[in-house]
C-alpha cells in the first residue's frame, strides 16, 4: 500500500502546509492558525506574536504581546544556583549532549517546587477562584490535595509561593510590579495589591511561579498552556549556563568537597 493511498492523517487546527509540485514531502507554503509563515508571518511577526499564535491559536493583543515579551526576559534564566539549572550545569560539565542538558533542566524543573506542575496548579486556582480574595485566603490555608493517585506528589505547600522564604525576593517583588503595570488583564494587579494578605494565608511569601501564573492568566492562557511556556521560557538560562560550565570543565565545577566520605574496603584489602 502506498503512502498516498492511507486513510490514516494527522489531524491539527494549528499547521496546514502546501506541497510543492514536483515533490510531496517538501512544502511550498506553511500556514500556521490560517497565517502565512515564511510569505508573511517571517518578515511581520515578533518572535512573542509567533509563540502566542502557536499556544492561543490566536493574534495577542498589543498588550498582551507586551506581557509576554516582559514575562520570557523575567523566566529566561532562573540562575545556577535554581535546581533545574544547575542540572542543566551538570549535565554539561559531564560532557553530556546538548539534548541532554536541555531534558536534565526540563526533567528537574517540570515538578511541585518552583516547577512547571507547580504553575499549572496554580493556574487551575485562578481558573477556580478568580479574584475572590476569601476564596483565596481559604485555599492558601489549606490548598486541597487530589483524589486520586498521579504521577505527582501532593503539594506540600501553597503553589505559588515559596515556603523556604523568609520575605518576598526583590526580583519577584520587580518583576510583579513591572507586568502589573503593562494592564494586559486583571489578575497581576490583583495580586500586587493583595499580596502581603494573600503571604499571611500561605504563610510563605510570593514566588516567582505565582507571578508566573498570573501573568499566563491574564494572557488567556489554560494551566496545561501555562505550564508547557513556564518549561519553555526557562530554557535559555540553562541552556547558556550549562554550555558555560562545559567549557570550564569538571575541575572548576563547584562540588561539595569532603561531603562524601568513603568507608568501604581499602585497596590493599580488596
Amino acid at each position: 500500500m502506498s503512502y498516498a493511498s492511507r486513510s490514516e492523517s494527522i489531524q491539527t487546527n494549528i499547521w496546514q502546509e502546501e506541497a510543492e509540485p514536483d515533490n510531496p514531502f517538501a512544502a511550498a507554503a506553511c500556514y500556521c492558525r490560517g497565517y502565512d509563515v515564511y510569505g508573511d508571518l517571517l518578515r511581520k511577526a515578533s518572535l512573542v506574536d509567533y509563540l502566542y499564535l502557536l499556544l492561543a491559536g490566536e493574534r495577542p493583543a498589543p498588550a498582551q504581546a507586551h506581557l509576554l515579551e516582559r514575562l520570557a526576559i523575567a523566566l529566561a534564566n532562573p540562575g545556577p544556583r535554581e535546581a533545574s539549572v544547575h542540572a542543566a550545569m551538570c549535565a554539561g560539565v559531564g560532557g553530556s549532549p546538548a539534548a541532554a542538558m536541555l531534558m536534565a533542566a526540563l526533567g528537574v524543573g517540570a515538578g511541585n517546587l518552583g516547577g512547571g506542575h507547580e504553575v499549572r496548579v496554580a493556574l487551575e486556582a485562578w481558573e477556580r477562584l478568580g479574584c475572590d480574595l476569601a476564596a483565596w485566603q481559604t485555599f492558601l490555608k489549606n490548598p486541597p490535595q487530589p483524589e486520586r493517585a498521579d504521577i505527582w506528589t501532593p503539594m506540600e505547600h501553597a503553589p505559588g509561593f515559596d515556603p523556604h522564604g523568609t520575605r518576598c525576593a526583590t526580583p519577584v517583588l520587580q518583576t510583579l510590579d513591572a507586568l502589573a503595570e503593562i494592564g494586559a488583564g486583571q489578575h497581576l494587579p490583583w495580586l500586587a495589591q493583595h499580596r502581603l494578605t494573600l503571604e499571611t494565608a500561605a504563610g510563605a511569601p510570593l514566588a516567582m511561579s505565582g507571578v508566573a501564573a498570573a501573568a499566563c492568566r491574564d494572557l488567556g492562557l489554560g494551566a496545561e498552556q501555562g505550564e508547557m511556556l513556564y518549561l519553555l521560557l526557562r530554557l535559555p538560562g540553562a541552556a547558556a549556563h550549562a554550555l558555560e560550565q562545559k567549557q570550564y570543565g569538571f575541575k572548576r565545577f563547584p562540588f561539595f568537597h569532603g561531603a562524601v566520605e568513603y568507608v568501604g574496603p581499602s585497596a590493599d584489602t580488596a
